[in-house]
């Protein structure tokens, strides 16, 4: 191996640490777990159906509707879509859940499922400007 190899791989070393590392280092506020009182907000047509406290125990949640219907599953700290009759089943591949702002969509049945911390009606201010 020459020097230029060395530094070669070095770099590349270095560039894949700075990916990974601030993931090590994240806040545990946006992880799921029982000290965060996070919620599913179950959303039908633009109008809230069903708000869900996202605990570690399984339930499952049947939304019907004219449309047709979703099955939701929540358990370990996160919900997730498990099955529907829409035609793509795009919805399926949302996957399981687990943090704040993420959601899953059905556009057919017109579902939005989005997780929420428990108590949250509105974002919390950034910043003040005067």
């Amino acid at each position: 191996m020459k020097r230029a190899d060395v530094l070669l791989i070095s770099i590349v070393l270095i560039a894949a640490l700075a990916f990974i590392v601030p993931r090590w280092l994240s806040s545990d506020k946006d992880k799921a777990g029982p000290d965060n009182n996070l919620v599913a907000n179950i959303t039908v047509d633009g109008k809230l159906y069903k708000t869900v406290k996202l605990t570690k125990e399984e339930q499952t949640i049947d939304v019907r509707t004219e449309r047709g219907y979703n099955i939701l599953k929540v358990h370990d700290y996160g919900i997730e879509m498990y099955d529907a009759d829409c035609p793509d089943k795009v919805c399926l591949g949302f996957g399981h859940i687990t943090r704040p702002k993420q959601t899953i969509v059905c556009l057919p049945h017109r579902v939005l499922v989005e997780i929420a911390g428990a108590g949250s009606g509105e974002d919390d201010i950034d910043a003040y400007v005067q």
